[in-house]
């Protein structure tokens, strides 16, 4: 599971680096009618190798605090974002 923080209306979809006690995340798309929380899911089932029907969001749906949930992936997520710890 990851505990993310989210900045929807960004620039560019990217990880920033540690937030508190989650791992930011900018989403390029506006949080209008769930458009970064789908734009969030392209871009971590990418980045996990998955399709995105393997990456579920469990809480924080109308939030900017998330919790998702990557299914068979054989990636890390240190292995993407070293800092993820902080």
């Amino acid at each position: 599971m990851l505990t993310l923080h989210i900045q929807p209306g960004a620039r560019a979809t990217r990880v920033v680096g540690p937030h508190a006690d989650a791992l930011k995340i900018q989403v390029h798309a506006a949080p209008i009618e769930g458009q970064a929380n789908i734009a969030l899911v392209k871009f971590l089932a990418k980045a996990f190798q998955v399709p995105a029907s393997q990456v579920v969001l469990k809480q924080g749906s109308l939030g900017r605090h998330k919790v998702v949930e990557i299914f068979a992936t054989q990636i890390r997520p240190e292995i993407l974002w070293p800092n993820i710890n902080g």
